[in-house]
């Protein structure tokens, strides 16, 4: 359990010439939803976070059929991310391993470039 719920991650591999295998560095973006659970219920746009993680799911859900419908990703992200990140898009710059909480950084690890997960 992440504590936290994220939806879109684009990954971009960091360049590794002449190697195979998994990337040393990935480039992320998400548009976090929390809910009154999460290890910090508060954010930037929301002083005390109160909905519920049913709640924030369907909040996702939203953004996913919308992403889907062709509205840009990093707009979503920067209207409506509970992450800082939403001042970037979303853009959670580059990252490698032990540097993101283990199921995200598992997630995003795991993604092919450009591929979204939620």
């Amino acid at each position: 359990n992440t504590h936290t719920l994220s939806s879109g991650i684009n990954a971009e591999y960091g360049e590794r010439p002449g190697c195979a295998g998994p990337p040393d560095t990935v480039r992320a973006s998400h548009l976090l939803v929390k809910h009154k659970d999460s290890r910090r219920p508060s954010s930037w746009r929301e002083e005390r976070i109160t909905r519920s993680k049913e709640e924030a799911l369907e909040i996702l859900n939203g953004y996913l059929t919308q992403i889907k419908g062709g509205t840009p990703f990093a707009d979503l992200a920067s209207q409506f991310s509970d992450c800082s990140s939403a001042k970037r898009g979303g853009d959670l710059g580059h990252f490698g391993p032990g540097q993101m909480q283990k199921p995200f950084e598992d997630a995003t690890f795991a993604l092919s470039v450009n591929e979204m997960s939620g």
